[in-house]
């Protein structure tokens, strides 16, 4: 046998611990896609218990919305599909993943008017945290969490 040898890279992807309950569906990088990411967090998050008429459950499914169009707009490969995540964590805090193949493009706020780029704003002021993490073998997790009991506060 010749001296091959092989090294492990471990990469640390910051996902909740947890055995709270959680969502998760592989949707098409299109408009529409975008749009039922929305309609199907409204659905599972009012399955969860949380009132459909609610402040926070408009500001969750505001951050998936833009999530969920940067990756169908900025994060979109020719027949790749993105993926909506969604867990309750405890604390009361709801962990909003969306995962595309667009490794390489990485989300910034920015406070210079770009056409149509005010998504991440809009994000930065609901969520508690968000950021960004590499989705190996290639591709990217952009995550929020927003509060429970009071979206947007900090």
């Amino acid at each position: 046998m010749s001296g091959v040898t092989s090294e492990s890279v471990e990469i640390e992807n910051p996902q909740p611990a947890t055995t709270a309950p959680q969502f998760t569906q592989l949707l098409s990088a299109t408009r529409r896609g975008a749009r039922l990411a929305r309609l199907l967090a409204v659905e599972q998050l009012a399955a969860w218990g949380w009132p459909r008429d609610g402040e926070r459950i408009d500001a969750a499914t505001l951050v998936v919305a833009e999530l969920a169009a940067n990756a169908a707009t900025h994060g979109r490969l020719d027949g790749r599909g993105f993926r909506l995540g969604l867990a309750l964590l405890p604390g009361g805090r709801l962990r909003i993943e969306v995962t595309d193949p667009r490794g390489e493009r990485l989300p910034t706020v920015s406070g210079e008017a770009v056409e149509g780029g005010r998504g991440l704003v809009i994000v930065d002021a609901l969520a508690e945290e968000w950021g960004v993490h590499p989705y190996p073998p290639f591709g990217k997790t952009v995550w929020a969490e927003v509060s429970a009991t009071r979206p947007g506060s900090r």
